[in-house]
């Protein structure tokens, strides 16, 4: 009986080919928008805690700000040493400094930063090497020409598929043999892009670049098992100490924690993109409006059909199904093709604003069981009123 009712409903809908693509466009529409939204939504929240993550999970930044006189005090050697030796739970803590220099290597230039760092630094930052070695002891104890160039360096000097390892490349007048390579780090701090840069050792950096003993910011690696809140009380407690600010006194610092901000960040796109999707959600109900509007239509003109078929002996039940099911294989079809359009939408926009796809099937199939659901709910008024036309006023209809 059911099979025979939906070739009967597939069969209806090919005669009113035009007008039944028509009426499932709210439907289409409306389950594409949603789709597209929430995909577009976890693809930037992934984007994002990828971009965070480049910083170190698990990581405190700590940075100099000005203070209410505009005066900007940095950091020391003897900060970096005292968080390490006197906070508990803290892994590693190095400082670092930067400066824009211009990378030369056998006649091309590229526009990048140098960074001071230490072996430490990239135990904080979770900087991997993908080729060659880190500094070792002896060349960051000296402050040697050394350096671990990023990705893009790689990219933008060298010729593809060459090793450039053992390689000199000078920065500004300064050069250095490559010793390293570093996997990707991402988007950074300030929206950087962190593969573009060079990492040399702290103290060449401090001497041959910026001319001075400072560190423009330094990272604190701590165990997962300390509670992030009590670690940045602590480094607080201990900065405001070291910098001899009084009680009252703003702090001339910040602290930035990484877990926090990934946690915050993802919880506020997922309420954007639910509060977009719940506005695109509504197509879906204007589409559903649409439906029982054609069905309404389509009552009107088979009322004469309908009382034949009741008066061979057809139920008012099996009119009603007949009909419901017609409002059902719409919405469903209109679903899959809706499925369908999201999927090109969700492709064609993460290509062109660079984030990455993510398929998710529970989202389609929940679009694909609403589109369906709606497809009762709004059919259910115009299959009623079939189901209970009188069949002697239905066979006078004209």
């Amino acid at each position: 009986m059911w099979g025979t009712t939906l070739v009967l409903a597939l069969k209806e809908i090919r005669r009113h080919l035009m007008r039944s693509f028509l009426t499932t466009l709210g439907i289409i529409i409306g389950v594409a928008a949603v789709i597209t939204m929430v995909t577009l939504g976890k693809a930037a929240t992934v984007d994002i805690e990828e971009q965070i993550s480049a910083l170190g999970s698990n990581v405190l930044i700590v940075f100099p700000v000005q203070n209410e006189q505009g005066i900007w005090r940095p950091f020391d050697d003897q900060d970096i040493v005292a968080v390490r030796e006197q906070i508990a739970g803290v892994e590693a803590v190095a400082g670092s400094v930067s400066s824009d220099v211009t990378a030369i290597y056998n006649g091309q230039d590229w526009d990048t930063r140098v960074e001071g760092v230490s072996n430490e630094f990239m135990v904080a930052r979770s900087v991997d090497i993908a080729e060659g070695r880190q500094f070792t002891a002896a060349e960051e104890a000296a402050g040697d020409n050394v350096c671990i160039i990023g990705q893009t360096i790689l990219e933008e000097l060298f010729v593809p598929g060459t090793s450039p390892l053992g390689e000199q490349i000078r920065l500004n007048k300064v050069s250095c043999r490559v010793v390293g390579v570093a996997d990707s780090r991402g988007i950074g701090g300030g929206n950087q892009d962190d593969d573009n840069s060079v990492l040399m050792p702290i103290k060449n950096v401090q001497r041959r670049f910026v001319g001075n003993d400072n560190i423009n910011n330094f990272a604190i690696s701590y165990d997962t098992n300390v509670d992030s809140n009590a670690m940045i009380d602590a480094v607080v407690d201990l900065l405001r100490e070291r910098r001899l600010l009084l009680e009252g006194q703003n702090n001339n610092f910040d602290v930035i924690d990484t877990a926090a901000i990934n946690e915050t960040v993802a919880s506020t796109v997922g309420t954007l993109t639910a509060i977009v999707a719940a506005i695109a959600a509504i197509s879906l109900v204007v589409g559903g409006v649409g439906i029982m509007n054609i069905m309404l239509v389509s009552v009107t003109e088979r009322t004469r059909e309908i009382g034949i078929r009741m008066a061979i002996g057809a139920r008012a039940s099996e009119v009603q199904r007949q009909f419901l099911t017609e409002a059902v294989v719409l919405c469903c079809f209109g679903g899959l093709v809706g499925i369908l359009l999201a999927f090109g939408l969700s492709v064609a926009v993460s290509a062109a604003f660079t984030l990455p796809f993510i398929f998710d099937p529970f989202i389609n199939f929940l679009s694909f069981a609403i589109s369906a659901l709606i497809g009762v709910v709004f059919g259910f008024f115009p299959a009623r009123r079939a189901s209970q036309l009188d069949p002697i006023e239905a066979l006078r209809h004209e």
